[in-house]
């Protein structure tokens, strides 16, 4: 089992910045791949960034490419979504995730995901 918190939400104006953090506990944070994820209500969930067990492979929703960053820190379980330039569209809850796999690879749809957090919810101002 894998228990997962999100934190660094808020509420924001556009074009600012905000870093989300997920700390992970119980199994071993760096055999597990992870992303992040966002919803609307009303919405299906959607992907928004994934990163690999090692950090070394990273996928992005295109319309976040060039503004969000994901990261990870093993050393200390946790995962980062540094996120640039916001817009009132992604005004939304974010989940980090995390995949029960040892494939060094990312993973983009939400059924692939094992453990969930609760979320964070951000906002954005226009």
């Amino acid at each position: 089992q894998v228990q997962l918190v999100e934190s660094g939400g808020g509420l924001v104006q556009a074009g600012d910045s905000l870093r989300l953090s997920c700390a992970a506990s119980g199994r071993t944070f760096r055999s597990n791949p992870m992303g992040w994820f966002r919803q609307v209500p009303g919405r299906e969930r959607e992907f928004v960034a994934a990163i690999s067990r090692n950090g070394g492979t990273t996928e992005y929703l295109d319309s976040v490419k060039d503004r969000f960053t994901i990261s990870r820190d093993n050393a200390k379980n946790t995962m980062y979504l540094q996120m640039n330039s916001l817009k009132p569209e992604d005004t939304a809850l974010y989940y980090c995730a995390a995949v029960d796999s040892t494939r060094y690879t990312t993973f983009t749809r939400s059924s692939d995901y094992d453990y969930w957090g609760q979320g964070t919810q951000v906002t954005v101002s226009s």
